[in-house]
């Protein structure tokens, strides 16, 4: 398999964790995975992608997908980043719809932020 990941769950988050290629041939499998993970909750998700080589639109389409469906059920997506990521999430411009952070502790001030208001 081109993805391999890893779950860690908390009591307001979960901190999934990805490396490899998010690509066409990965995509079913991870969109299938993070589906679920987000149905079972905790609602706000920290994706981490700063170890992934390589994401296409077939990717970039799920973490759009993992978006809307976290906003629906009162969660956050946050996606921390490497420069690959970071530029193919900005040639496309969805950095004005997904969250991007440069790190998990950036990450967890984020939410640690939304979730006072």
């Amino acid at each position: 398999m081109s993805l391999r990941g890893s779950l860690e769950v908390k009591d307001n988050y979960q901190l999934i964790r990805l490396a490899g290629l998010l690509d066409a041939f990965s995509e079913p499998a991870f969109k299938k995975v993070i589906g679920k993970c987000v149905e079972d909750g905790p609602y706000n998700v920290i994706l981490d992608l700063s170890t992934i080589d390589f994401i296409d639109s077939s990717g970039l389409g799920v973490l759009v997908q993992m978006a809307k469906k976290t906003q629906t059920l009162d969660g956050t997506l946050q996606i921390i980043t490497n420069a690959r990521v970071t530029q193919t999430v900005k040639l496309v411009r969805l950095d004005q719809f997904l969250t991007l952070q440069t790190s998990i502790d950036e990450a967890l001030a984020k939410l640690a932020e939304t979730s006072k208001d």
